[in-house]
């Protein structure tokens, strides 16, 4: 069972989970760090970046991989995740931009691109600490309900729903890519240490059927489940459909009173 944390809201979801990724950089400098977009994970690296400060801590041998790309849209597009990793992550933290990388969704032979990422990852040793977002239709990266649990990075279509949860990033739901590049269900459980983050109503039902409904391509996210060592951070509301979510305030308060 994965270690779900309920806190009262995105502030306190933030410093928690920047807490785990400090933890893992002052063992490991060079630490492989695993990079989500979208609004969810923004208050982890405005905490993180802080802690960067705050402990003088050296990220200049740290590495990045984003998690996913849409198709055709150039690097310096401002909507292109290579542009918001770089403004959101790289410069806020002073990470070296030569070690983070994104899939690439443009160029000749993108088909290979998938392949080139994969083998750029475990070059690297592998993902030391991914975070993780979920969509409201429990896709994680760019993973759609079907994709195989076994996946590796690859080119894929995005749902629908995907395209208009995302078309407040853009002028027009017209201007959201209908293709991606994304890191596969294999690939992310590969990494060491999974950090699911989820905020607000909409995504309850999502995360219950995550973490409580049974293991199924249908529910990408639900693969925290078979990960041994996944951590999932919740506010009030997202966790607002789990049965156990006593269970997990009380197991949570359990080992807090050990420390």
């Amino acid at each position: 069972m994965a270690e779900v944390i309920i806190v009262r809201d995105q502030e306190e979801a933030g410093n928690a989970a920047a807490s785990l990724f400090v933890e893992h950089l002052k063992h490991k400098p060079d630490a492989v760090l695993g990079l989500a977009t979208g609004s969810t994970p923004l208050t982890t690296y405005a905490a993180l970046a802080s802690a960067v400060r705050e402990h003088g801590l050296d990220v200049s041998k740290v590495r990045g991989f984003a998690l996913d790309e849409y198709l055709g849209i150039p690097p310096e597009h401002p909507q292109s995740y290579r542009s918001v990793i770089t403004s959101e992550v790289v410069e806020p933290l002073g990470l070296t931009p030569s070690l983070v990388m994104t899939p690439r969704g443009t160029g000749p032979n993108v088909e290979a691109a998938g392949d080139e990422y994969e083998l750029a990852i475990r070059a690297a040793g592998g993902i030391d600490v991914q975070i993780l977002g979920i969509g409201t239709n429990g896709h994680i990266a760019f993973n759609e309900p079907g994709s195989s649990l076994g996946s590796t990075t690859r080119l894929k279509a995005l749902a629908a729903q995907t395209r208009a949860d995302n078309a407040r990033f853009f002028d027009s739901p017209a201007e959201v890519p209908s293709h991606c590049i994304t890191q596969g269900l294999g690939t992310i459980q590969r990494a060491r240490h999974l950090v699911l983050l989820a905020f607000g109503t909409a995504k309850a039902p999502a995360v219950a059927a995550a973490l409580e409904g049974p293991v199924s391509a249908s529910v990408p996210g639900s693969i925290v489940q078979l990960h041994p060592w996944a951590t999932v951070i919740l506010d009030e509301e997202a966790a607002s459909q789990l049965m156990h979510a006593d269970y997990h305030r009380l197991a949570r308060a359990g080992v807090a009173g050990l420390r």
